[in-house]
């Protein structure tokens, strides 16, 4: 009995499946009767059913209505005739969407049942939507909609299709209509996209890999997923095989030429690569942004929207112009210095070593030396040999050889990626956010789309320095004169391993007062800084200004190392660019912003992203008060330094180079303040900096880490012509405008530039006015001067508190101590104004130098 029950469980199981499927085919036809009659009773005496909305581009506006650039599916869809498309792509078609189509009127019963079978046993057995009724739902229904009704009328439009066309007509009208993803409409388009070239060369696994993209292009796009990719194709090819529409080994040989000539290399790219654009960097991080907003519910590239942008095309031809220079510039110093580098080695160096290791006898010295000549010859193989084997692969059909191509080709692109300077600019305007020129990198095209302005997390070096110095003003320990000594010292990191930081070039200041510390861009006074207010202090005053509101990305984002204090975080030039414009904006939040609003093609708008965001501050109140005007005016100040007497002074002429002529021949110099940076070994650097207009970043590195620009480049030889000559651009024609300074709580005190203290008789090396959080301000007068024996004993018991440091190390030894005249430290204004030393050519271009 158990027996014969076992044995007829699964016929049972089967009867359960028919006999829901005969109940809710009843249910659903009866149901769908009643909806079907209701909702076509308006449309069945549609004559020209086959009108359907046009598709228009989406146009994209800069903040002054110039057309940015558009994004039109018709710019990726590419009519073919059917007699133009190959065979072997129509079965493919057929064999994975609708095996049936020249045999059913528009909808397929079998098809219908088979799908409900699979939703019911829960396993995929197909579809149940025909070509016929895709079609129709592209044409007439959102197919995004899932409900009875949009099937019913996508199966109404569906037969309506039938009795008006033929076959051949539905069938080329598909495949001229249908999404192939990556924004291209069509297979020609697609084609033309996935493999590079038309659809009529196209191949029989190329036809699979395109087919496949029907019904997902997002998930089984060959180039994003290749293995996901590559199981569906093999299915689809099983499938024409078992329909007879191709043998097996044809099959097999198409597959694996396929994928034995694979380029892994290609990153997938958007739809637009080749699109006539103004501002191609800025307009795909709208494209970006505006899929976001409208996702699942609308398509940019046919539904005909205008999209208001804060871009400003002025700006951005002034940003791709000196971007493309301050590019290559730094490649070709970059290329000098790879150049004499390799020259040394081969010609000074590896001899040397040879010779000794046969002196010696020390293999492991010459395997060094042979490794170095395999990477040459390496590369001249990748350069010369490949072009050679790929002909021999081809005329002899030895495949075997094209592994060996494409493993070099690989090889030779990774190597050009890490060897390529890139770089980045946004600039934004303080007091709205707008995004007013955005540069992404070099030349925009389909393998170079990372928009670093917004994307890249590289280190910023000295020029995050500011960030952590506004914590310090806050705590009221630190104040723009407060003297700090600049030698040689360690830190212990919170694990008990020391730091020993150094200056650009291994030079030493002495004492010197914040302000000036800030401005040369000094490592030891801006460490002890980070030390007296501790991590926490300076984390959160970072975290705030950059806008990292989530506890895990700040834990993340900041280790509580000293090294932190000169930058060994990962930030975006969108996010410094953000945190400086805080300082320009008297302290209030910034929101960067590239949409303002969307209309429909209608002209109604449809989405105001700068309207919620004003309301949404609005809301927020004092909250968007990030730090106070008075903190914000000081380190305005501070950084004005860099400009006039700092890192910065060379390239801005002391600041002059921001001087103007006004209509009525009145001159007048706009304010800036700014920040160099450098990264350890010379990898990235920087500019970051503001007017009180605008606040810009500027960038170069390298996308893969591992290189250095070379041991003269720094934020101010590289960056910084960039910077200030855009900078200079965009304020042409500008009115003056000052920094706003706050009419309370600050107070603005002249000082000794040696002592920080009041000034007496005495303090004839010069003066320097600063400003002060009100009750910081210094009380005490400065007797440094009294005597030169009293000047060096005080220099002397300064620097005997930091050795002490140093020889309770243990690590005394290990650092070169320089013998510090104190006579010439640090030099000093020769008159009594605020301006400070002409630091020229020969300053210090930044200090951000980790050992």
């Amino acid at each position: 009995m158990t027996s014969t029950s076992k044995k007829s469980s699964p016929s049972s199981r089967w009867f359960k499946v028919l006999l829901v499927l005969i109940i809710g085919s009843a249910i659903f036809l009866g149901l769908g009767m009643g909806l079907f009659l209701a909702e076509t009773i308006n449309v069945k005496n549609i004559e020209n059913f086959t009108e359907f909305t046009p598709a228009l581009p989406t146009k994209v506006l800069d903040i002054n209505g110039n057309l940015i650039t558009e994004f039109s599916a018709e710019e990726k869809r590419e009519i073919i005739s059917l007699q133009d498309v190959p065979p072997h792509l129509i079965q493919a078609v057929l064999a994975r969407e609708d095996p049936d189509f020249y045999h059913h009127h528009g909808f397929s019963i079998k098809a219908i049942m088979r799908a409900l079978v699979g939703q019911i046993i829960g396993k995929n057995l197909g579809g149940g939507s025909t070509i016929t009724q895709q079609l129709a739902g592209t044409l007439y229904a959102d197919r995004s909609e899932r409900t009875i009704m949009r099937k019913l009328r996508e199966l109404w439009w569906a037969l309506q299709l039938e009795r008006r066309y033929t076959k051949n007509e539905i069938l080329e009208l598909y495949l001229n209509k249908m999404y192939m993803g990556a924004g291209t409409y069509g297979v020609e388009a697609a084609s033309k996209f996935y493999f590079g070239h038309s659809v009529r060369d196209i191949t029989l696994a190329e036809a699979a890999i395109l087919v496949i993209q029907l019904s997902s292009p997002a998930r089984y796009n060959p180039l994003d997923n290749p293995n996901i990719a590559r199981d569906r194709q093999k299915a689809v090819l099983d499938k024409m095989v078992s329909l007879g529409y191709v043998t097996k080994e044809e099959a097999e040989r198409s597959f694996n030429e396929y994928w034995d000539n694979y380029d892994y290399t290609r990153v997938s790219t958007s739809a637009y690569f080749s699109r006539s654009d103004k501002a191609p960097w800025f307009s795909e991080y709208v494209r970006r942004q505006l899929e976001q907003m409208l996702y699942g519910s609308m398509d940019i590239y046919k539904d005909g929207f205008v999209v208001h942008t804060t871009l400003d095309l002025n700006f951005q031809a002034v940003a791709d112009r000196q971007m493309a220079l301050g590019l290559a510039n730094a490649n070709e110093e970059f290329k000098k210095t790879q150049s004499t580098r390799l020259t040394t080695a081969e010609n000074l160096y590896i001899p040397i070593v040879q010779l000794l290791s046969l002196a010696f006898g020390i293999d492991e010295i010459n395997s060094a030396g042979e490794a170095q000549v395999e990477n040459r010859v390496m590369g001249r193989y990748s350069e010369r040999v490949n072009p050679v084997i790929d002909v021999l692969a081809l005329m002899f059909n030895v495949q075997e050889l094209k592994p060996l191509t494409n493993t070099a080709y690989a090889q030779l692109k990774a190597m050009a990626e890490k060897n390529t300077v890139e770089g980045a600019l946004i600039t934004i305007e303080n007091e709205t956010g707008y995004i007013k020129a955005l540069v992404g990198g070099s030349k925009y095209d389909q393998s170079n789309q990372l928009i670093r302005a917004v994307q890249a997390k590289v280190m910023p070096g000295s020029s995050f320095k500011p960030l952590y110095y506004s914590a310090a003003i806050d705590t009221r320990k630190i104040t723009p004169a407060t003297l700090i000594y600049d030698a040689p010292i360690v830190f212990y990191n919170e694990d008990g391993t020391p730091y020993l930081p150094q200056n650009y070039k291994g030079n030493w200041y002495g004492p010197v007062l914040v302000w000036r510390a800030l401005a040369l861009s000094l490592n030891v006074p801006s460490l002890k800084i980070l030390d007296t207010i501790g991590f926490d202090a300076a984390i959160d005053r970072a975290a705030l200004l950059l806008g990292i509101t989530d506890p895990k990305e700040k834990a993340r984002v900041f280790p509580r190392v000293y090294p932190l204090g000169l930058g060994i975080i990962g930030v975006s030039p969108l996010q410094m660019a953000r945190a400086f414009a805080v300082f320009a904006n008297q302290g209030r939040e910034v929101t960067p912003i590239a949409i303002r609003a969307v209309e429909d093609r209608n002209g109604k708008v449809i989405l105001d992203p700068e309207k919620e965001l004003r309301l949404q501050q609005k809301r927020r109140g004092s909250a968007t008060q990030l730090i106070s005007p008075q903190n914000a005016y000081i380190m305005t100040s501070l950084l004005r330094k860099t400009v006039e007497s700092g890192t910065l002074s060379y390239r801005t002429a002391r600041g002059t180079k921001f001087t103007y002529t006004d209509s009525s021949g009145k001159r007048y110099t706009i304010p800036v303040a700014a920040k160099t940076g450098t990264t350890q070994n010379w990898a990235d650097v920087w500019v970051v900096g503001y007017s009180p207009y605008y606040s810009t970043a500027v960038w170069f590195g390298f996308d893969k880490p591992g290189n250095s620009l070379g041991v003269t480049q720094t934020g101010e030889s590289i960056a910084g012509p960039v910077w200030v000559e855009y900078m200079r651009a965009i304020h042409e024609g500008l009115p003056m405008k000052e920094f706003v300074r706050p009419s309370t709580g600050i107070v603005e005190v002249t000082v000794c530039t040696r002592s920080g203290l009041l000034p007496t008789s005495n303090c004839t090396d010069g003066l320097v006015t600063l400003p002060f959080l009100e009750g910081t301000q210094p009380t005490q007068y400065c007797d440094l001067h009294e005597n030169l024996t009293s000047q060096r004993q005080w220099g002397l018991e300064t620097l005997r508190e930091d050795t002490i440091h140093l020889e309770n190390s243990g690590i005394l030894d290990q650092l070169r101590m320089p013998e510090l005249n104190l006579d010439l430290l640090p030099p000093t204004p020769s008159n009594s104004s605020e301006n400070s030393e002409n630091s020229g050519e020969s300053t210090p271009a930044d200090g951000n130098i980790s050992p």
